[in-house]
């Protein structure tokens, strides 16, 4: 099944009602959006001579062409790589020469950038312009037949976002995202065709492939101008559009319950707030329930299982009395109806209920593997299983609670410790507003765990003794950090992850530095 058929037939069915919005603006209905796609695919083949299986980029920000784009790629059996607009030059300069992509869509913003990839890519043939002659030019062509697409075709290479090197397209065929899709009403949200999404987070990942279970309900899709999050700008837009849903990073979501266009917002239009890709300290969960009620609901996937792990529901998030409240909220939920989901030692042996080993997952939603890459791909699905790379483990429930990154896993006199533990403890403190606790190389522990601290004041830090005595008060003793470094900000990549690798490297040039001058 080609997943361009759902524009197809939303076009033939409601022809007349809102498909893509950009702001308060409808920007085209059904049949607009399906006569666009029908006919930039014909250009694509016909115009730019593509055939079916080969790679096109996208690199623009949110606007209602990025899904017109999308759709019209599939509709002509070629792979959509959609690249983070956000990213450095050389950094897209990569994935469009990794990926093969032969043309690459974008807009005016990156259009200079794009057009000085040419002849430095070898593989990319032309830039289109969404709005600029050559885009007319395709979506004036004649209509192309939706071409048949096998279950196991490449539909979407999702690019890592690199926080361990160079980044690996996760190729995503047409069962996955039909499968990650289903998934979603089954587990998530039931979706209404009178229903919205709203796009205020980069439509290369979470937000576009959440965006897929809304277009094939019929849902409108909805672009936000501001092209990010601005809680005057999503207050307004929940007021014009009903039933919205949509996803953000728990940093966002943390930026929006603290914006106070929100707090007194009338939200009655609200549906859910899907969030996930990083932990969601409970302090923040905490508050963002007091601002938007029990409309948050938590997704643990990768690009490599797009979404589509575990789910944490918004029943779960609203039981609020219940006597293991807490401990549920830290968890990322239970293993969704479309998958297997385990916990496993270094021998692949499956742990009981409480103890902590590598969490892997099999099911119709894992990648097919990396695009080119066959090693990292025998590597990572060895054994029929995707190998996370995530420290968890599961309670007598069935619920998994992720421990850490099995790279973030600090051992210091042979004990592990996970650090997610000690910056939720740091955080308890009113005085520090982020953390992230990274190990030091130690001669005489292997690590020794370090405290990087966002000062709520930078102008009346908190001591360190005072964070000290948190730690002291609630974690065992071994666990807390030998020092603390304050710093103005976090390293963050363009989907706001800390970058610990950047804060681990730190330490390990410091440490050589001190190993070849001890005296200095």
């Amino acid at each position: 099944m080609n997943l361009a058929v759902w524009v197809q037939r939303q076009g033939f069915q409601r022809p007349d009602d809102p498909a893509l919005a950009e702001g308060e603006r409808v920007h085209a209905s059904w049949s607009d959006f399906a006569r666009t796609a029908s006919a930039v695919a014909g250009g694509l083949r016909g115009d730019l001579g593509l055939s079916p299986g080969d790679r096109v980029a996208i690199v623009m920000r949110n606007r209602p062409e990025y899904l017109e784009a999308m759709f019209a790629i599939w509709h002509a059996g070629l792979v959509v790589v959609p690249v983070n607009a956000r990213l450095h030059q050389d950094e897209i300069a990569y994935i469009v020469d990794d990926s093969g992509a032969r043309v690459l869509v974008t807009d005016d913003s990156h259009a200079e950038l794009a057009e000085g990839l040419v002849g430095s890519v070898t593989c990319l043939q032309a830039v289109v312009v969404v709005g600029g002659q050559r885009w007319k030019q395709l979506a004036a062509s004649p209509s192309c037949v939706l071409v048949d697409a096998n279950p196991e075709d490449p539909a979407w290479l999702f690019y890592t976002s690199g926080t361990t090197g160079r980044p690996k397209g996760a190729t995503l065929t047409h069962r996955n995202l039909l499968v990650m899709s289903l998934s979603y009403t089954a587990d998530i949200d039931w979706i209404s065709q009178r229903d919205c999404i709203l796009h205020a987070a980069p439509l290369s990942h979470g937000s576009g492939l959440y965006g897929l279970p809304h277009i094939a309900r019929g849902a409108l899709s909805v672009m936000a101008q501001s092209g990010g999050v601005d809680g005057q700008e999503i207050a307004s837009l929940i007021r014009r559009w009903p039933g919205m849903s949509f996803f953000a990073a728990p940093t966002m979501v943390k930026r929006l319950a603290e914006d106070p266009a929100l707090a007194g917002a009338d939200l009655s239009n609200l549906k859910t707030i899907i969030y996930g890709g990083a932990p969601m300290y409970l302090a923040d969960l905490e508050r963002a329930l007091d601002v938007f009620g029990p409309r948050l609901a938590q997704i643990y996937g990768q690009g490599e299982a797009p979404m589509t792990i575990t789910a944490l529901s918004k029943e779960d998030h609203a039981a609020r009395e219940g006597p293991r409240w807490e401990e549920r909220v830290r968890s990322v939920g239970s293993p969704r109806t479309d998958v297997e989901v385990r916990v496993v030692d270094d021998e692949h042996r499956e742990l009981p209920v409480g103890e902590a080993g590598e969490v892997v997952v099999r099911g119709d939603v894992v990648m097919a593997g990396y695009w080119m890459q066959p090693d990292a791909t025998a590597e990572t699905l060895r054994g029929g299983w995707l190998h996370t790379g995530d420290v968890g483990s599961f309670d007598a429930d069935g619920y998994l609670t992720l421990r850490d990154r099995s790279k973030d896993l600090i051992i210091s006199g042979g004990m592990n410790i996970y650090p997610r533990e000690v910056e939720e403890t740091l955080l308890l403190h009113p005085g520090v507003r982020a953390v992230s606790v990274v190990g030091k190389p130690d001669p005489e522990w292997g690590e020794a765990v370090t405290a990087f601290v966002v000062a709520a004041d930078t102008d009346n830090p908190p001591s360190f003794e005072e964070l000290d005595k948190v730690c002291l008060d609630h974690v065992a003793r071994y666990k807390r950090p030998k020092e603390y470094r304050l710093l103005d900000s976090l390293p963050t990549n363009n989907y706001g992850k800390v970058l610990k690798r950047q804060l681990r490297d730190h330490l390990v040039d410091e440490a050589e530095r001190e190993d070849r001058d001890p005296v200095g």
